[in-house]
């Protein structure tokens, strides 16, 4: 399931990537209710039953359309871990940091997340109520950076201070109350406190 989010993310000349791209961008733009197969033909320059042969339909379009955000994070998450290895708590502050960053500066996070044109009502479940596995693999990509590093935490304590890492962070791309230095120090300190633990 990673390799899904991972595959999506990495860059592509395809045209299902240009589709998927394309309603990205008027997603961010106009929001998710004004994005219309017939509209992103047009955009694409093909045809409406071509869209239809590359994504199937709208739903499977909104999914792979975020998918492929999440998986742009996830090697966020992947690249922080490896350019920190050993110390998790520098792994956990830079991947924390570089999500929090990267979210709000994400046009499409931003308008799914947002109220503004109407773009969350169909979008949004993907990332919260339908988003469990969501959760579950990006659990799986901190809990396997935290297993790089020099960390006593056995694979259960590993899992579940992932879990908390991560839901922390998806709390905070949905409501920022804190700045992403702020939440990145706070995570930071939470896995070294962990760690020191006897």
């Amino acid at each position: 399931m990673i390799s899904s989010y991972i595959a999506e993310a990495r860059p592509h000349d395809s045209l299902r990537e240009v589709i998927i791209a394309t309603a990205a961008e008027m997603t961010a733009q106009s929001g998710w209710a004004k994005v219309t197969m017939s509209a992103i033909a047009d955009r694409v320059g093909v045809s409406r039953q071509t869209i239809y042969n590359e994504v199937t339909s709208r739903s499977h379009l909104a999914e792979a359309m975020v998918m492929q955000e999440l998986g742009r994070f996830l090697l966020a998450v992947e690249s922080a871990f490896e350019t920190h290895q050993p110390d998790a708590g520098a792994g956990v502050r830079a991947a924390t940091e570089t999500v929090l960053e990267f979210g709000e500066s994400n046009a499409l996070l931003r308008a799914i997340v947002s109220a503004e044109h109407g773009s969350n009502t169909e979008l949004l479940p993907l990332l919260t109520t339908r988003g469990a596995g969501l959760v579950e693999v990006a659990t799986v990509v901190v809990s396997r950076g935290l297993g790089r590093c020099s960390v006593r935490l056995s694979e259960v304590e590993r899992e579940l201070a992932a879990d908390v890492i991560v839901r922390t962070v998806l709390s905070h791309l949905m409501e920022p109350s804190r700045t992403p230095a702020q939440v990145a120090e706070q995570l930071a300190w939470l896995i070294n406190r962990l760690d020191q633990s006897d």
